[in-house]
């Protein structure tokens, strides 16, 4: 009981944490500007998001499995829900050769 009371609360967080995030299309980010600094994220996140990044390409190019990347630009925090059908060192590929820096990527719903 105690663990589904928690899982409870972790999913109100980011439901909150979600709304906080304005929904975008990806036709769209061509059109933003992303500053050079990294969102603050540890190391350990860092690592924990270069492996979904990885997981996403694959399930991606595999099953054209479509995920929310949660980024911050360099006007507001901002999710798209797309295909992620490459990733480099420094950033993503989205359709239409719509390139995402990773380093203001916050997070990635699989």
């Amino acid at each position: 009981m105690l663990r589904i009371y928690q899982s409870f609360i972790f999913a109100q967080n980011i439901s909150v944490m979600d709304s906080e995030f304005k929904l975008v299309e990806k036709e769209e980010v061509v059109n933003f500007h992303f500053p050079k600094e990294d969102v603050q994220l540890s190391d350990s996140e860092k690592k924990a998001l270069k492996a979904q990044l990885e997981r996403a390409n694959t399930l991606g190019n595999a099953e054209h499995h479509k995920v929310k990347i949660f980024f911050i630009d360099e006007e507001a925090k901002k999710v798209v829900y797309t295909t992620i059908w490459g990733v480099t060192e420094n950033h993503i590929l989205l359709k239409q050769n719509v390139f995402l820096p990773i380093q203001r990527i916050v997070k990635l719903e699989i």
